[in-house]
């Protein structure tokens, strides 16, 4: 009965070991940082200052793009588009930074920079959509009401689950 007793907490022991080193965090939250972190203003993201000259381009091409309607396909035939979809518009912040050529799709963008969170740009991508977090602001074309279609900054939540995290190196 204790070697019994004995397996079964070490079973559950390693089992939660297993789950607290799988598990990311599974929402995207705004947190607020003084100097780091973007406000946003009447649907405008506002950058502190000094930042990285690449992330100040991502914030005035996601200011630029902000009240564009959704479109499938939108930004992949050309960067400057009438509409964009969730890719289409991450990529063209990543291209007005300096940071990708060409536009590339959700499943493509799983493996774009390096793994993880960055400290100033961090795309989320999974198969089917995209996202991306600039200077703390999120950058997305679907709300959780489900009302603005099309790219816009956000303070929102999102749920994080079957996002891949990546970043641009050195941001």
């Amino acid at each position: 009965m204790l070697a019994l007793t004995l397996r079964l907490l070490l079973l559950l022991g390693t089992s939660l070991l297993l789950v607290q080193c799988s598990s990311g965090p599974r929402v995207w939250t705004y947190n607020y940082e003084n100097g780091k972190t973007s406000l946003l203003l009447k649907d405008q993201a506002v950058p502190p200052a000094n930042l990285p000259e690449p992330v100040m381009r991502m914030i005035a091409a996601g200011n630029k793009i902000k009240d564009k309607p959704y479109r499938w396909g939108g930004g992949h035939g050309r960067i400057e588009d009438s509409g964009y979809d969730c890719s289409g518009a991450v990529c063209y912040l990543l291209h007005h930074a300096g940071l990708l050529s060409h536009p590339t799709t959700s499943g493509e963008l799983r493996r774009f920079g390096e793994k993880g969170e960055g400290e100033w740009v961090t795309v989320y991508a999974k198969d089917g959509h995209a996202f991306v977090v600039v200077a703390g602001l999120r950058l997305d074309t679907s709300s959780a009401s489900g009302r603005d279609k099309g790219p816009r900054w956000t303070m929102g939540s999102r749920s994080l689950r079957g996002f891949k995290a990546r970043h641009p190196e050195g941001l």
